[in-house]
């Protein structure tokens, strides 16, 4: 490994971390942006195409048309149409196999730990079973068998799950989409060479995707996840790197599919594999949380005690987890499994397990997450990890950061438990906003990246800006690893606020930040938007609440904000996603969409400036509803 001691890191809203990171004898992302720092400017405006063999064709001024006739419209927005189908096929991977692990487990008869979701799951899609397994089957089933339907066969469930008024919006716009697979199919056969060339028409496609992302691949997986995994509860946990404990056997969870390695959690708790990690000379086994399967643990939480050790950061911090020499295995299942750890895991003879073939990574061992296998692999997974621990430990140094984060962060909001707090209904949310004492809701969703000012630097500065605003803020993804570890999430944070709040969140015993979870649970944000317009009686489009992407990173983000101009919210972005180069696509995502769905990109990195942007919005929204 490189001795990265004088190297040049990106600046960071986490200092303790930064200077950490800083002094690490590893090289780590943070340390590559410098010599990543020149971008190629055809690829940041999306004007480049490399389809076809007459490529890549840049274009411009003087060569406004690529070899095949194709113009800077097209090029642009194809890209764009090709990353929001990518972004969304994982998504719909995730809901897949989570469905097909309720289904197996049904069948299997096995523990189902969220039985209040599952009668929720039943009422929403009209589905009954004579019994809690023949009940899950069968909600598996209609799930299944939705995302399965071709592309020209609507999906069924749609209408069943989406609030009324947008589905008259989406209705009308003809954008209700066919089945979820087919859909990213033909997507990606529409953005091939010298096919679509219609750029409102990919853009209308992407609408279509963003619909079925949103409400399978976000909404959907999250309440299948609570059934098999136990409902979400609110309490109080340790984050950072502080929550890892050397005394343990520890393996690091990265990815977005927490019913992959639900056997494997189970069996961790149990006596006998305990007594196992005991006589190997460690108190026993613990999940380290990163990534978002980590937030989604951190949901959950009070359903692993003793087990789940808390959530230790985003996806770019993963790499100063592991220099810390106390993680023995990393458990990966999906992406934001950076390929930087490849080495350190290398140097520091970190065992990696892959339980999912999209995930595989160089150096891993590959155990494909068979249902019937189950067993047996959790068994495999344990050996191996004691054997990885036994031989490793008493070679590596430990790095161990315990001042990183904190001890006192709100976890477990979700959906469910926060109307659960606020008295079992939303009037109480609904009459703090139209009272003024909330000024509006904003949610602060998913990635982290190393750019935008630096390491979450625009996401939690934009953040403290919203909450001076007496903005209540909501969080999802990996923005929430970066939030929280800067102590934005602790009941302290009120004195942050803005005098409003700040009453608000003393007298509920609320932090200003409001913690979700994972991206996924941009699906559970929804729900709430849902809950607070049926009280209102209004669309989506006429709340005061508003989204931000700060610092969005990958193709799944770009499905993500498809899905948020489909509910017909501004969503500002820190940066342009690729789309600079086409007039077209930036007065349709900026301004026309407005008048079709009532969404719009909103793009701007400055932190003051961006919220002084989406407070005016919210203000517009409610002098609209006269409040």
């Amino acid at each position: 490994m490189n001795n990265c001691h004088e190297c040049v890191t990106c600046k960071s809203a986490d200092k303790v971390l930064e200077s950490f990171i800083a002094q690490l004898p590893l090289e780590t992302s943070h340390h590559r942006v410098e010599s990543q720092k020149l971008k190629c400017g055809f690829g940041l405006q999306g004007v480049c195409c490399r389809l076809c063999a007459n490529g890549p064709c840049r274009i411009t001024p003087n060569s406004p048309r690529g070899v095949c006739g194709a113009n800077s419209d097209v090029i642009v927005v194809r890209n764009f149409l090709r990353a929001v189908a990518a972004g969304s096929g994982c998504y719909i991977h995730v809901v897949e196999n989570t469905a097909r692990n309720l289904k197996q487990t049904a069948l299997a008869k096995g523990e189902l730990r969220g039985l209040n979701t599952l009668e929720r799951l039943c009422d929403l899609l009209g589905v009954t079973g004579a019994d809690s397994y023949e009940k899950a089957l069968n909600v598996a089933e209609a799930i299944l068998t939705d995302i399965y339907r071709p592309d020209f066969e609507q999906m069924q469930l749609v209408q069943k799950i989406a609030y009324p008024p947008r589905y008259q919006n989406w209705q009308k716009l003809g954008i209700l989409p066919g089945g979820a697979k087919s859909e990213v199919f033909s997507g990606l056969v529409k953005s091939s060479t010298n096919l679509n060339s219609d750029p409102v028409d990919m853009l209308v496609t992407c609408l279509r995707l963003g619909i079925s992302t949103g409400l399978y691949g976000l909404l959907l997986t999250n309440l299948l996840n609570d059934v098999l995994l136990g409902e979400p509860k609110i309490r109080i946990a340790p984050v950072g790197l502080r929550v890892i404990d050397p005394a343990y056997i520890n393996i690091l969870i990265t990815g977005h599919q927490h019913s992959l390695f639900a056997h494997l959690q189970n069996r961790l708790m149990q006596d006998d594999v305990t007594k196992r990690a005991n006589e190997a000379g460690a108190k026993g086994f613990r999940l380290v949380g990163c990534t978002c399967v980590g937030q989604d643990l951190q949901l959950r939480g009070a359903h692993y005690e003793g087990l789940f050790e808390g959530h230790a950061g985003n996806n770019y911090a993963s790499e100063a987890i592991l220099a810390t020499g106390a993680i023995d295995v990393v458990l990966s299942e999906f992406n934001c499994t950076l390929p930087g750890i490849e080495p350190i895991c290398e140097s520091l003879k970190i065992k990696q397990i892959c339980l999912d073939s999209v995930a595989k990574k160089a150096n891993a061992e590959l155990k494909e997450f068979v249902f019937k296998e189950r067993e047996l692999i959790t068994n495999e997974i344990i050996n191996e990890t004691l054997e990885t621990y036994k031989t490793r430990r008493p070679e590596i140094a430990l790095n161990l950061l315990a001042e990183h984060g904190n001890d006192n962060t709100l976890t477990g909001v979700s959906e469910g438990t926060l109307k659960e707090f606020l008295g079992g209904s939303w009037k109480p949310l609904v009459d703090l906003i139209a009272s003024g004492q909330i000024k509006g809701v904003a949610a602060v969703v998913g990635c982290s990246n190393l750019v935008a000012g630096g390491y979450d630097v625009l996401t939690v500065e934009l953040t403290k800006e919203l909450i001076a605003k007496d903005i209540l803020v909501l969080t999802a993804g990996c923005s929430s690893g970066g939030i929280e570890n800067c102590n934005l999430m602790t009941l302290e944070a009120a004195e942050m606020a803005g005098p409003n709040l700040k009453s608000v969140c003393q007298s509920l015993g609320i932090p200003p930040v409001l913690n979700f979870g994972p991206c996924l649970a941009i699906g559970r944000l929804e729900t709430v938007a849902v809950e607070l317009a049926k009280v209102l009686n209004v669309d989506l489009p006429q709340l005061p609440l508003v989204l931000s992407a700060p610092q969005w990173l990958e193709e799944q983000a770009l499905a993500d904000g498809s899905f948020g101009l489909a509910l017909g919210l501004p969503l500002h972005l820190g940066l342009p996603p690729f789309i600079t180069g086409s007039k077209v696509a930036v007065k349709i995502l900026t301004e026309d969409m407005k008048q079709l769905t009532g969404g719009q990109f909103i793009i701007n990195s400055d932190a003051k400036e961006s919220a002084n942007i989406l407070e005016s919005i919210i203000i517009e929204k409610r002098k609209a509803l006269n409040i």
